[in-house]
Parts: C-alpha cells; sequence; structure tokens
C-alpha cells in the first residue's frame, strides 16, 4: 500500500513537468503547439546585454546575454541565432523554452554560457525570453 502511494505521489509531481510546451516554430515545418504559464525564479542582475561578434572573443563559461532572432533549428536543440553583427550557434534544451512559442520574426533575448571548444563555439542558453 506504501508502494502504491509514493507511486501516485511521484506521478502528480512529476505532470507539471512534462506538460511545459514551447520551443522554436519553423515555418518550414509548422506545427500545432499549446501554450503553458511559466513558472517564476529569481529576478535580478545578470549578464550584460553583448553581440555576436564580442561573443567570439570572449572566454570559456563567461555568461551571456545577446538579443536577435533566431533563423532556423540546424539540430535536435541547436539553432542558428543572428543579430546586427553576425550568427551563432546556441543550444536550447526543450525545458528552457518555458511554454514560449518563437518563430524567426521574433526577436528574443538569450541567456547562456559561451561553450568553446577547439573547433566550436556556442553558447549553452539558460533562458529564452520572447520580446515585444
Amino acid at each position: 500500500m506504501k508502494k502504491l502511494t509514493l507511486a501516485a505521489l511521484i506521478a502528480l509531481c512529476s505532470a507539471p513537468v512534462l506538460a511545459q510546451q514551447g520551443g522554436f516554430l519553423d515555418p518550414a515545418a509548422p506545427q500545432a503547439q499549446t501554450q503553458t504559464t511559466a513558472q517564476g525564479g529569481f529576478s535580478g542582475p545578470s549578464a550584460a546585454l553583448t553581440t555576436v561578434d564580442k561573443v567570439k572573443s570572449l572566454s570559456d563559461d563567461t555568461w551571456v546575454m545577446l538579443q536577435g532572432n533566431i533563423e532556423q533549428r540546424i539540430g535536435d536543440e541547436t539553432y542558428t541565432f543572428r543579430d546586427a553583427t553576425g550568427t551563432l550557434t546556441v543550444d536550447i534544451d526543450r525545458k528552457r523554452w518555458n511554454g514560449q512559442t518563437v518563430t524567426p520574426k521574433d526577436k528574443v533575448q538569450l541567456e547562456g554560457k559561451v561553450d568553446k571548444d577547439w573547433n566550436s563555439l556556442e553558447v549553452d542558453v539558460k533562458t529564452v525570453k520572447k520580446l515585444p
């Protein structure tokens, strides 16, 4: 009986996490997506706004904030991001969309960490915010 109660409690607690939708909406492959309300979190000082051009000269694990457009999906969780200074690959986990649906026409603000390897550069996005 205790095991059954524990299993039911775990199922109830994990249901809201699984119900979260949103993500990048590619106009070439439209999908029906529903929006949910995002949960709260920390609100306070963060990284200063920077550009794609500047990100290319920053060191690994530097916290950055970018504003621009997500142009296209290039992998399961990788996208091409563009601002006025150039393009960059960004990695956005599904949970980071927080129920928002974004198209290439939508301006977004991304916050995350620079991920530099020997021959690649991308930003590991922790926050996606659709701008008005």
